[in-house]
C-alpha cells in the first residue's frame, strides 16, 4: 500500500468496529491530549484504563453544562502545559478524529461555546499580499477554541468511561521483565500493566528508561528553529468583518521571517499570535505586542490590537527546536510499549499540527491493536504507521523553517525536489482551484505530502506554470 493510501486510512473517519479486550490493565502515562485519545482507544481493549498523570485530572473534570454556562472561567490552562495559553489550532483532520471516537463530539463543542466563523471571514497573507488560503474541505462545520476548552471536553468523555481512572503522580520509570512491559513505577509506588502507552510529552523519559534495561535509545533529530511568540486575548465584537486572519512573512533581502494568527474562541474573545525568530523576541509589554501589531503585520492585526479591549496579559513562549525520535529505526524494543504525542515528535508549534498528530496517532494505535498483534514482539507495525503521521507534519513544518536563515538542517532526502515541487503547486494553487484543495488537503493533514508528488497533480500544475507564463510573455 502507498504511503499516501496509508496515510488516508489512518486519518479515516469511519468509526471501527466492536471491541476486543486484550489486557487487563493499559496504563497511559500523561493526561495530555495524546493521553486522552489513547485512553480512549484503550478503552476498547482493556478491561481497566490507569492514566497517570502529575496534575489532578478529577479536580480539573467539568461537564459540557458547566463550559457552556462559563466557558471562560470553567476551562484553564493545566498546569503541567506551559504553553496551554498559547494559541493552539484544530486542523480538520483532528475534528475528524474527534468526531469518529467521541460521536456528536463537534455538535456539543460548538454548543458549549467552539466558534464556527462564517465562509469568508478569513484572511490569508504571503509576503503582505492578501491570497486564496490552502482550503481541505470536511464538511463539518468549523470548530475553533482554545487549547483548555477543547482539552476541557476531551478529557470529560475520557473521564466519564466506565473502565477509566485516573491516579495523580509522577512517573519515575519502567517495569520489564524479558524484553516485555509489566508495569510502571511512580512516586507513590508501582502498577502493574499489560500495556504502557507514553504520552509524556516534549520532556519523555522513555529513552532513558528503557535504556535502563539495556535496550537502545531511538535516534533524536532536532532542528534548531528558536521560535519565540507571543499571544494575548481580546473581546471579540459580535459581527466583526474579519474573524480569522493568518500572515506569512518569508526570509528575503529586506524583509525578516515572521508569522502572526488571531481566531476567534469561546467567550466571545480573539487569541491573537504574534511570533519572530533568533534575536527577534516579542515581549510581555502590552505597548510592544500593539507597535509590533501596527508595523509588522496586516491592517488587521493593528486594528485588533487598537481597537479592541485587551482581555489579557500578554504571554510568551519560546522553542528552541522542532524534534522527533525514530523509534521506526530500532532493531530492539520492549514488547507492549509505545510512545505517542509529543513524546514521539513535536513540531514548529506556529502551524497548529500538535493536537491533530496525536489524534492521529490514536488511530494507529487503534490500527495496530485491531490486527491481532503479537503481543510478545514489540509494536513495529505501530511505529510504522506512525512514522507515516510524523513524516507529514514534519514536511509540511521543517520545508519552510528550511528556509530561515539560522536553520542550517537536518536537511531531508530530496529537499531540493521536494521544495520545487511544493513552490510549483503552491503557485499553481493560487489559480487553480482543484490545486488549491489538493494543497489544502495536505497542510491540514486530511491527505499525505506524497499526494502531491501524484502525476495528476504534477501535470496539473505545470501546465497552470506554463499557461502563467504564457500570459506574462
Amino acid at each position: 500500500m502507498s504511503t499516501a493510501r496509508r496515510f488516508a486510512v489512518l486519518s479515516s473517519g469511519v468509526a471501527p468496529p466492536g471491541q476486543r479486550v486484550l489486557f487487563r490493565r493499559a496504563v497511559v502515562l500523561g493526561g495530555s491530549v495524546a493521553g486522552l485519545m489513547a485512553a480512549r482507544v484503550l478503552s476498547d481493549h482493556a478491561d481497566e484504563v490507569l492514566i497517570i498523570e502529575r496534575d489532578d485530572l478529577a479536580a480539573l473534570d467539568v461537564s459540557d453544562a458547566d463550559i457552556a454556562a462559563d466557558p471562560v472561567g470553567a476551562t484553564g490552562p493545566r498546569p503541567g502545559v506551559p504553553q496551554g495559553s498559547q494559541v493552539h489550532a484544530l486542523l480538520p483532520s483532528g475534528q475528524i478524529q474527534l468526531e469518529r471516537w467521541f460521536p456528536g463530539f463537534v455538535e456539543a463543542a460548538l454548543a458549549a461555546g467552539a466558534v464556527n466563523p462564517p465562509p469568508d471571514a478569513h484572511r490569508f497573507y504571503m509576503d503582505g499580499d492578501l491570497r486564496a488560503a490552502p482550503q481541505g474541505a470536511t464538511g463539518m462545520p468549523g470548530l475553533i477554541s482554545s487549547r483548555p476548552f477543547l482539552e476541557a471536553l476531551i478529557r470529560h468523555r475520557v473521564l466519564a468511561l466506565p473502565n477509566v481512572r485516573v491516579h495523580t503522580g509522577v512517573v519515575e520509570g519502567l517495569i520489564v521483565r524479558d524484553g516485555v512491559v509489566t508495569g510502571v513505577r511512580h512516586a507513590g509506588g508501582e502498577e502493574e500493566a499489560g500495556f504502557v502507552v507514553d504520552a509524556t510529552g516534549r520532556s519523555s523519559r522513555l529513552s532513558d528508561w528503557i535504556a535502563a534495561y539495556d535496550f537502545p535509545k531511538p535516534p533524536l533529530q532536532r532542528m534548531g528553529i528558536k521560535l519565540n511568540y507571543a499571544t494575548a486575548l481580546f473581546k471579540r465584537p459580535a459581527d466583526p468583518d474579519v474573524w480569522t486572519a493568518i500572515s506569512i512573512t518569508t526570509p528575503a533581502p529586506g524583509r525578516t521571517a515572521r508569522i502572526a494568527g488571531f481566531t476567534p474562541i469561546e467567550g466571545d474573545r480573539w487569541t491573537m499570535l504574534i511570533s519572530g525568530y533568533a534575536d527577534d523576541r516579542p515581549s510581555r509589554d502590552s505597548d510592544d505586542y500593539r507597535r509590533r501589531c501596527t508595523d509588522d503585520f496586516p491592517a488587521e492585526f493593528g486594528t485588533v490590537a487598537t481597537t479592541a479591549e485587551q482581555a489579557s496579559d500578554v504571554l510568551t513562549y519560546h522553542q528552541a527546536d522542532s524534534r522527533r525520535r525514530d523509534f521506526h529505526k530500532l532493531d530492539r524494543f520492549p514488547a507492549r510499549l509505545v510512545a505517542a504525542g509529543d513524546a514521539v515528535a513535536s513540531f514548529n508549534p506556529v502551524y497548529g499540527q500538535g493536537m491533530t498528530s496525536a489524534m492521529l496517532h490514536a488511530s494507529c494505535l487503534s490500527e495496530y491493536l485491531r490486527s491481532d498483534p503479537d503481543l510478545t514482539r514489540p509494536a513495529v507495525s505501530y511505529f510504522a504507521d506512525v512514522k507515516i503521521v510524523v513524516d507529514a507534519a514534519w514536511q509540511i513544518s521543517t520545508m519552510p523553517d528550511l528556509g530561515l536563515p539560522h536553520v542550517d538542517g537536518p536537511y531531508p532526502k530530496g529537499y531540493k525536489a521536494i521544495r520545487w515541487i511544493s513552490g510549483l503547486v503552491y503557485k499553481a494553487s493560487q489559480k487553480d482551484r482543484e490545486l488549491n484543495r489538493s494543497l489544502g488537503e495536505v497542510t491540514t493533514m486530511l491527505a499525505h505530502p506524497s499526494s502531491l508528488t501524484s502525476p495528476k497533480v504534477l501535470f496539473r500544475a505545470l501546465a497552470a506554470g506554463v499557461r502563467a507564463a504564457g500570459v506574462r510573455a
